[in-house]
């Protein structure tokens, strides 16, 4: 018969045993590319702008950002439809053709500290424009609903990239 110091540890041991095995939300991530029938600077052009998202992608109404493309500038974007969110422009490199941004939280989309960083390339007289986004679902705790689990937000930020992708192609390669 196990004493009650024994019995102790064994309990302790199987709580914490369980508790390794028991975690909240893994980081999650995205990457969409595209290719374009149009030079670097053309595409580059387009998206140049944190402000210019309203331009370009399909879902969105206005993205007023407060300073341009100075990083710390927060851009808020309205969707078209209704909800928006807000994002913090991080990082800006014109000669690179690349910034990267940052939404705490995520608003219309179903996911939290989201980081995302759209750039451009040079391919041989093409672009390729590549979207790529880390991320961690919007309930924190284990046992999420289905329209806050990691499927949700991966799938809610890949149609958002893929959406956007495609009609950027569309209105750069129509010019």
């Amino acid at each position: 018969m196990l004493s009650r110091r024994h019995a102790a540890l064994a309990v302790l041991t199987l709580v914490s045993t369980g508790a390794a095995f028991a975690h909240g939300p893994t980081r999650q991530k995205v990457v969409e590319k595209i290719t374009i029938d149009a030079p670097a600077e053309a595409v580059w052009a387009q998206l140049k702008d944190f402000d210019a998202l309203a331009k370009w992608h399909p879902a969105v109404e206005a993205s007023p950002a407060d300073q341009g493309n100075t990083e710390g500038s927060v851009r808020t974007v309205k969707l078209k439809g209704g909800g928006g969110l807000v994002e913090t422009l991080e990082k800006y490199n014109a000669q690179a053709k690349s910034y990267t941004y940052r939404a705490k939280d995520g608003g219309a989309l179903p996911v939290t500290n989201y980081l995302s960083t759209l750039s451009v390339s040079d391919d041989g007289g093409k672009s390729t424009v590549e979207w790529r986004g880390a991320f961690y679902r919007a309930y924190p705790n284990n046992n999420p609903p289905p329209d806050q689990n990691d499927e949700a937000a991966v799938k809610a930020v890949t149609g958002v990239y893929q959406s956007g992708l495609a009609n950027l192609k569309k209105l750069v390669e129509k010019k």
